[in-house]
């Protein structure tokens, strides 16, 4: 079990943007909060997932990241920090997900 709780922020800019920030592990224990986040996702909306607040992401937090793909229809990480980066690029997600890292994305979609 996850010492650290995840904590799901979910904002809507416009009708057609949202960004979801994540805040603590996203693991075997805290994915399935991920993925129901997700349920809400419609495939119009642009989404921007924050993971600046991502302390740790196991395999299941990747899995997780891919459903949101799959509900979205395609989103934008932002925020990764060296270890998961490390994760998305060795996996080879980086070639699936959008991962952005400049901080004037977050700005631009709020």
């Amino acid at each position: 079990m996850s010492d650290q709780l995840l904590t799901i922020e979910t904002t809507r800019p416009d009708a057609g943007h949202v960004r979801l920030r994540l805040t603590g592990e996203l693991d075997y224990a805290s994915a399935p909060e991920l993925i129901a986040a997700a349920a809400e996702l419609r495939g119009d909306q642009q989404v921007l997932v924050d993971l600046t607040g991502v302390s740790l992401c196991d395999s299941s937090g990747l899995s997780a990241l891919l459903v949101v793909r799959r509900a979205a229809g395609a989103i934008r990480l932002t925020g990764a920090r060296p270890h998961l980066q490390r994760m998305l690029d060795r996996t080879g997600l980086t070639e699936l997900l959008t991962v952005e890292h400049a901080d004037d994305d977050l700005r631009a979609i709020g």
